[in-house]
């Protein structure tokens, strides 16, 4: 995961400040899940790996459904990109039911109910979500250079 987010700092790194930003904090989640996973007594109730993971999980959630989504349909429309937006209109679901799963292992953290258990499938959760962003990322990208390579 953490290669997987490294390359996509390189490929889009100077695309958007927002992205930019997003994409630390991405990596401060993947660093946050590996430490966790690395401590089996993390899963004691309130540790601070594990509330540093979970402040991780919701920051990098929360931007990505309330700025950078928004500003990725917002780039495909003022491009009429019309491939960026159907996809979008694919992807967001599938994101929309990972995030409900995050969110969902955050509250039973909050509740004290937290287990490693639910912890493990939070990696391949994690893993097709940061996919699935880098695609969306990708075709607009490819857009935006397609259409300022035509214009020069």
């Amino acid at each position: 995961m953490l290669e997987s987010c490294q390359n996509a700092q390189e490929r889009w790194g100077g695309v958007h400040k927002l992205i930019d930003r997003w994409l630390l904090e991405r990596n401060e989640l993947i660093t946050a899940y590996y430490a966790l996973s690395a401590d089996p007594e993390a899963f004691a109730e309130k540790s601070t790996p594990l509330q540093e993971f979970c402040g991780s999980l919701v920051d990098y959630v929360s931007a990505g459904h309330f700025e950078i989504y928004e500003q990725l349909t917002n780039e495909a429309k003022a491009f009429k990109n019309q491939r960026g937006l159907e996809l979008a209109d694919t992807i967001y679901p599938r994101i929309d039911v990972i995030t409900e799963k995050l969110l969902a292992f955050n509250d039973l953290c909050d509740e004290g109910k937290c287990v490693a258990e639910k912890f493990k499938e939070l990696g391949g959760l994690l893993h097709e979500r940061f996919e699935l962003e880098d695609c969306l990322i990708e075709v607009l990208h490819n857009a935006h250079k397609e259409q300022i390579e035509a214009e020069v």
